[in-house]
């Protein structure tokens, strides 16, 4: 993609209020189509990029969310940026995934922060399950979104753009307590090397992965795993669904309902209509 072309881009996406993420995302989806074809992409058509996603698909066997990611980069470009009135290139609807999302039990989580190496982490990864943040939350937090006083998390531009509050625990703010004595954070709460900027996604995922190895624990995903635990726990102690999606920053129920599924233990301790 020539430096005008991806200039144009870069600009239309600022004024619709892309995050940089997308941005950054959307001007790769292009110059991968570009690079693919050794051609500027206002010369390529239709079946050429239907092409391109195929081989996507097929050949280099990408999960559907990236190419996902790809197609609406492009149909992004092509539309405001070529002004083309119809894109006929396509990708398949998303397989349905019936399979339930591994969890942490509350031991697991204990076990878990009790083999982190040092304060900083151990907070960090409390944080994220105490308060049900996103990694990209909890690393955008400052000293002053704890707000002690009234026992919240105070989350400033989560996902969508929108503010909320989150619980702020107890024991929690007695663990800040201590890490703000150790690690004296300024403009960010969990700082990466240089103070002054904010710990980068990355390590904090990588935080989590380490300590969760060290802690003995196979099951789970990324550190997102601990944000649908404190859920679904939630969940388990009765707390009102709508609670907490007020709590996940999430705009629809639905979107809820697919974080909570109830826990092994809780099953077990059911009891069947026939043996009422």
């Amino acid at each position: 993609m020539n430096t005008l072309l991806r200039k144009q881009f870069n600009d239309n996406m600022i004024l619709r209020g892309f995050s940089p993420k997308t941005k950054d995302a959307y001007i790769g989806a292009v110059a991968g189509l570009a690079k693919y074809y050794r051609i500027s992409p206002d010369k390529l058509n239709n079946d050429q990029i239907q092409a391109y996603l195929l081989y996507l698909i097929e050949d280099r066997k990408l999960a559907w969310s990236s190419v996902n990611i790809v197609f609406s980069g492009l149909r992004c470009f092509y539309i405001h940026i070529l002004k083309w009135d119809e894109t006929r290139f396509h990708i398949p609807s998303r397989p349905r995934q019936k399979t339930l999302p591994k969890l942490l039990s509350i031991e697991q989580v204990n076990d878990l922060l009790k083999a982190a190496p040092n304060i900083k982490h151990r907070v960090l990864l409390m944080t994220v399950y105490g308060a049900g943040l996103r990694v990209s939350e909890v690393v955008r937090l400052k000293p002053h979104h704890i707000e002690s006083d009234r026992m919240m998390i105070r989350v400033e531009q989560g996902k969508g753009k929108k503010d909320r509050y989150s619980i702020l625990p107890q024991t929690l703010l007695s663990e800040l307590r201590i890490y703000w004595k150790a690690c004296r954070p300024h403009s960010w709460l969990f700082f990466g090397k240089d103070k002054s900027k904010p710990m980068p996604i990355a390590t904090a995922q990588r935080i989590y992965y380490n300590t969760k190895d060290k802690a003995g624990i196979n099951k789970g995903n990324g550190i997102h795993t601990l944000r649908h635990s404190f859920a679904t726990h939630l969940l388990d102690q009765g707390v009102d669904i709508y609670t907490i999606k007020q709590l996940m920053g999430h705009s629809a129920l639905v979107t809820t309902s697919k974080y909570l599924h109830t826990t092994k233990e809780k099953i077990a301790a059911l009891k069947s209509p026939l043996d009422i």
